[in-house]
């Protein structure tokens, strides 16, 4: 299975794609989309919609993974991330990739065994897992991994346990 995870934000998403091959999992692909501030929103939408549909066309995933939208008290970053949300799952669903949505607490679980692990100790087990030369940079690259990897690590559980409830 090959899994495009994303953190998305409007001015920077992040990508990541991640494979198991022999029982280790493998970074295909990582990095960052960014759009910069002042250009119209709709403008940036498009780049970043544009930008996943080539990486959905060039890595042929069979999921898509993302974070879950997670907001303190800055509503206005909260609509921006929707907003980015919103445009990577639209060229998901143009290409029939279905989307799957987790918590940073679960991503962090999965990853470190700490849903309140810290970017740092994030970074540092997505090189681990994926047998990287170098902590993948820049953050939000590093993120994208991550959930790429709580899907893949999550799905065959999520699979099983929807089978069994029918």
């Amino acid at each position: 299975m090959i899994v495009l995870g994303i953190d998305p934000g409007l001015a920077n998403t992040g990508y990541g794609v991640v494979t198991r091959r022999g029982g280790r999992l493998v970074a295909l692909d990582g990095g960052t989309i960014e759009t910069r501030a002042g250009v119209p929103r709709e403008r940036r939408l498009a780049d970043i919609h544009e930008a996943i549909d080539a990486l959905l066309a060039e890595h042929a995933p069979q999921a898509m993974a993302l974070e879950e939208l997670y907001f303190g008290q800055n509503v206005r970053t909260a609509f921006a991330v929707g907003h980015a949300r919103g445009a990577v799952m639209l060229a998901a669903g143009q290409r029939g990739v279905e989307c799957t949505s987790y918590t940073p607490q679960k991503i962090k679980g999965a990853v470190c065994g700490n849903g309140r692990a810290e970017k740092d100790q994030v970074a540092r087990m997505v090189q681990t897992l994926l047998g990287l030369a170098e902590e993948p940079r820049p953050d939000h690259a590093a993120d994208a991994l991550a959930v790429a990897i709580c899907h893949i690590n999550c799905a065959p559980l999520s699979l099983a346990l929807a089978g069994a409830l029918g």
